[in-house]
């Protein structure tokens, strides 16, 4: 105060200070109304006081997560408890949330939490997380984070928080649930109540002005609910699949080394790179290391090897001639295990790319006439030496055969010549 007086100002007691500091905090305490349109908005968020399940087996105290949400216009409110606010809670809140409210708004109004927001971004770029956007896309809205630390950014889940703190979560603290199911079905009493009870200020309430003004505004729900979806990456492995809870998927050839995106949910893995999808697969349970293969992602040199089959064999064979289809059987029938035969099924029938299917038809005649099992070699052999063209068109031998075996002729017993006795 001296010090105030040697500087000609006049000083203040602490009682004073306090009252203009007062006075010039409420002048940046001014708030604005602003007028909300019907489906417009929807404000999400968890609320602060949770609920109590006990268990019935060991008598321990569970807690219970509430969220809530609310219609900005009509202040109509969702509530619903669930054991933990993760991701799949938080989605299964909003997806149970679109179907109460029949509807989606064009904007959701969350808190910065984790399942909503990614940390690292600010209020200016924020980054969602990415299966809430995903979410968000089916059901066509858009999401608006609210600030940090900043409830008037949604004032309605706010005040509607404290709201349901009053009349379910304290309401319902004297008594006790043995189970989420008992607790939400208790919740969704007083929530009736809550909804159907009078503005103090209004001669409506929050059911009536959803149903007369907000509920036609509202967005039309999209023909299947949101399935919960689980987002990882993976790296394309030489045998062109990759690997998903212990399960093999493939993808095409081409992706080997590169990364990929994963979507899983309960029914089907989705695999994209660079946000286009390249892939889909039903989803396996079960064993451990089981293989989901799609044929066309394979290299062609694979395809064909996965196409080897004994019935594959036969169908070629019997395309070529029946002679052929019996040297193929007398092949695969000659081997201890059936796949030992592959390769020389595919080496006969592949002669006749060579010697063309005519000639490759005689070949196995002749091989047949020789032995009841011929082999590929033989077969090779006769084409490469042209035996197969002493046979006609019916298959039988072009040289006239003696009928009466091999015989000797007159010569070789000398009927020509005269032999003169000498008589001495």
């Amino acid at each position: 105060m001296e010090e105030c007086r040697l500087n000609s100002d006049e000083p203040l007691m602490y009682s004073q200070f306090c009252h203009y500091a007062q006075q010039d905090e409420q002048k940046r305490r001014a708030t604005m109304h602003i007028n909300r349109k019907p489906g417009e908005q929807i404000e999400v968020d968890w609320a602060g006081d949770p609920a109590q399940i006990v268990d019935p087996d060991t008598g321990e105290v569970v807690l219970a997560h509430v969220f809530v949400g609310v219609l900005t216009y009509s202040q109509y409110a969702y509530v619903e408890a669930f054991l933990n606010e993760k991701t799949s809670s938080w989605i299964s809140a909003h997806v149970h949330m679109f179907d109460f409210f029949g509807g989606a708004a064009k904007m959701l109004v969350p808190d910065n939490c984790t399942t909503a927001v990614n940390r690292g971004g600010d209020w200016y770029t924020p980054q969602l997380n990415t299966t809430y956007h995903e979410m968000a896309e089916h059901y066509n809205t858009a999401i608006i984070p609210a600030r940090v630390r900043k409830p008037k950014d949604k004032p309605s889940v706010e005040g509607t928080v404290g709201n349901i703190s009053t009349w379910i979560t304290a309401a319902l603290r004297n008594e006790q649930f043995f189970s989420l199911a008992e607790l939400n079905a208790a919740i969704s009493k007083k929530l009736s109540a809550f909804n159907s009870k009078l503005f103090q200020k209004k001669d409506s309430s929050r059911i009536n002005l959803y149903r007369n003004e907000e509920l036609p505004s509202l967005m039309p729900l999209p023909q299947t609910p949101y399935e919960l979806a689980r987002w990882k990456q993976a790296t394309v492995q030489f045998n062109y699949h990759i690997s998903v809870e212990t399960m093999m998927y493939s993808v095409p050839y081409e992706y080997l080394k590169r990364k990929v995106d994963v979507r899983i949910t309960d029914k089907i893995v989705e695999i994209f790179y660079k946000h286009t999808r390249i892939a889909s697969h039903l989803r396996l349970y079960g064993r451990k290391g089981q293989y989901s293969t799609t044929v066309t992602h394979m290299p062609a040199d694979h395809q064909k090897y996965l196409e080897w089959n004994a019935d594959r064999f036969r169908k070629w064979s019997n395309q070529i001639g029946d002679n052929t289809a019996k040297v193929v059987d007398a092949i695969l029938s000659s081997s201890k295990v059936e796949q030992q035969a592959y390769r020389s099924c595919m080496g006969l029938l592949k002669l006749s790319d060579k010697y063309t299917a005519a000639r490759l038809e005689k070949a196995c005649i002749k091989a047949l006439s020789y032995t009841a099992s011929p082999s590929y070699k033989s077969i090779k052999n006769i084409l490469a030496t042209t035996k197969d063209k002493s046979l006609n068109d019916s298959g039988n031998s072009d040289e006239q055969k003696d009928i009466r075996g091999i015989t000797r002729g007159s010569d070789y017993y000398g009927r020509s010549k005269v032999w003169q006795i000498k008589v001495l």
